[in-house]
């Protein structure tokens, strides 16, 4: 695969920011040649190449944290790249989420759930929750929306914030379930929303 960038620059490398595409947090620079490009899109694992090691090198190939690509762009001036990732693990061999010596967290967000929700139905945690509602089918995930959506209602015509918004959050991740359940993401339903508002 051939993709136009400009590698002469810097003899055959360009180097490659790595965010994370929840977090956005910038988590590490590494450098790609044309052969670690290509591989990192055919296999969607991040690959550099390393200029200690004078090989490819998949992020991850010994430690398991791998970086998951999720987009890539190239710059202006077709000499670098923006990596967009879901890093599995702590990115920096020294056990910080970045290589800049911090951690890789955010404030916690309806995304960041649903990708927890997602987890659990692509790997099945016999004990949790959330798979063990997501195996009982879609009438059993929607009948608890509905559920949950009464008891919002309910809870809206007194004057406990703390119930209120308790039956709030349970609402809002049960929806987050049938989603999951109808293999529709957030994002799909934020497109609607955002094509209604132009």
């Amino acid at each position: 695969m051939s993709i136009a960038l400009d590698y002469k620059k810097m003899g055959g490398l360009v180097p490659a920011i790595i965010q994370d595409e929840r977090t956005q947090n910038v988590l590490m620079l590494g450098y790609m040649n044309e052969e670690a490009l290509a591989q990192t899109l055919e296999t969607g694992l991040v690959t550099f190449y390393s200029r200690s090691k004078q090989r490819l090198w998949v992020k991850g190939e010994t430690s398991g944290n791998y970086l998951e690509l999720v987009k890539w762009q190239k710059d202006c001036d077709h000499d670098a790249l923006l990596i967009r990732v879901n890093p599995k693990g702590n990115t920096c061999h020294k056990g910080t989420g970045t290589c800049f010596g911090t951690a890789n967290n955010s404030k916690f967000d309806l995304n960041y759930l649903a990708t927890i929700i997602n987890d659990r139905k692509n790997n099945a945690h016999s004990e949790s929750y959330t798979a063990q509602l997501l195996e009982k089918g879609i009438n059993k995930v929607a009948q608890k929306v509905g559920e949950e959506a009464v008891e919002l209602i309910i809870e809206a015509k007194d004057d406990n914030k703390k119930l209120f918004l308790g039956e709030a959050a349970d609402l809002l991740y049960h929806y987050l379930v049938l989603l999951a359940a109808k293999d529709y993401s957030l994002d799909e339903v934020l497109a609607v929303l955002e094509q209604r508002h132009q």
